[in-house]
């Protein structure tokens, strides 16, 4: 009989009593980390265009709120559940932590598979989300953004149903708006430039030149599309990128604007000319130099972490390796470079647009990008020289820098009462 899967939270949690063991605190302390300070479970009826309701799931997690207010995407995907979004909001107060940026963790979702339906049915499932969950938000208390399966528009519904409620418009609400409406120039791009900021900082230090190195992104989406191009401008060859649909290869390089181009056309990498379809899942197990897993949680486990030919993993999603794959590779002496560094772009330039927004003073594109690249490579030196005093892995050494400056604000605020 085989063992259970591994799920997101238990992982998540695994890393974190990692780090509290390696720190020194108590069972308390971790208890106390482990365990979001707030969750809400609402249900989200939803007219659909033909007359009928149907009712759906979403939830809102807080997980901590000590070095200031909560933040964290909102997903709309049919694998919503509340322990997948508890793990998320953990990774998500680690990962402010790490950059310094003054945020807690926080993470929601509803249970809905965005593509069945109409952008009028989505438009009113998030306004009754937000509505539901109305009393945790605000730009001082808990700042959503777009994830997985929602996108600018939904921040801009967000967004106004929550100025609708106060009676005037509230820009520093949500983050990922669109530029009309209080959003960030660079803001679309943010985490994809993060992850590529990663990517050339990993192969300077192994040594290794960009322009003589390949690469495979697994998911073509948000994140996953703009680390394709930007690898590209930076003289990486793409050997291969997949979607939910399936995966593309060429062994001489994708064309990575002409891909984009029949993405616009088609929906997805599958049929693209430049390139041989190949199994998703092989994508992973490719003789490639870097990976980069940009689509969902747990995608690199126990069972196939032994045949991953890269010699770098950045990862561009939040949890794509398990804690069993994370020491087969790290055995193999395969660098990775974790999520909550990896990808921790996003809400550095989340930060830039709420400071924006209640400043009401706007940043040009090359301010930002500037700004995104110093805190990145902060960021990186900080990990990096963490990880080679003490003899940790990346992502150990990023969990426990993350972890110390949580609890030290746990401890300098004290307990009330």
């Amino acid at each position: 009989m085989s063992a259970p899967a591994v799920g997101p939270l238990d992982g998540a949690r695994e890393q974190l009593a990692d780090a509290v063991k390696l720190l020194g605190y108590d069972q308390g302390t971790y208890d106390m980390l482990a365990t979001p300070r707030r969750e809400i479970t609402v249900s989200v009826p939803l007219r659909r265009d033909d007359g009928s309701v149907e009712l759906l799931t979403g939830h809102r997690v807080q997980h901590n709120f000590s070095r200031g207010p909560a933040k964290g995407g909102v997903r709309f995907s049919p694998d919503v559940d509340l322990d997948e979004v508890r793990a998320l909001a953990m990774w998500m107060t680690w990962k402010c932590a790490l950059v310094d940026v003054p945020y807690g963790g926080a993470k929601g979702g509803v249970r809905i598979d965005p593509h069945r339906y109409s952008a009028a049915e989505l438009e009113r499932v998030t306004r009754r989300y937000t509505s539901e969950i109305s009393p945790l938000l605000g730009p001082d208390r808990d700042i959503p953004a777009p994830d997985i399966g929602t996108d600018e528009h939904t921040m801009a519904w967000m967004m106004d149903t929550l100025s609708v409620a106060q009676g005037h418009t509230v820009l520093g609400a949500v983050t990922g708006k669109p530029v009309s409406l209080g959003g960030s120039l660079g803001r679309a791009s943010a985490t994809s430039r993060g992850v590529v900021h990663n990517i050339l900082a990993a192969l300077e230090c192994l040594g290794m030149e960009a322009q003589r190195t390949t690469a495979a992104v697994q998911g073509f989406g948000k994140v996953g599309r703009g680390t394709a191009r930007f690898l590209a401008e930076s003289g990486v060859g793409l050997l291969a990128a997949s979607d939910q649909h399936g995966a593309v290869y060429a062994p001489g390089g994708l064309d990575v604007a002409a891909l984009e181009s029949h993405v616009d056309t088609s929906g997805s990498v599958v049929g693209f000319d430049g390139a041989e379809p190949i199994d998703g899942a092989a994508l992973l197990e490719l003789d490639v130099d870097v990976l980069v897993p940009a689509a969902v949680e747990g995608v690199l486990r126990a069972d196939n972490a032994p045949r991953v030919r890269a010699r770098v993993i950045v990862e561009g999603a939040n949890g794509p390796t398990t804690p069993d794959a994370d020491r087969v590779l790290t055995d193999a002496g395969c660098l990775v470079v974790p999520d909550i560094l990896a990808n921790a772009g996003g809400v550095i330039v989340s930060y830039f647009e709420w400071v924006q927004a209640n400043q009401a003073y706007w940043w040009s594109e090359t301010e930002v990008e500037t700004r995104l690249a110093q805190r990145m490579r902060r960021a990186w030196h900080d990990v990096r020289t963490h990880a080679a005093a003490h003899g940790l892995t990346l992502r150990t050494a990023a969990t426990c820098l993350a972890v110390e400056r949580v609890a030290q604000a746990h401890q300098t605020r004290g307990l009330y009462p």
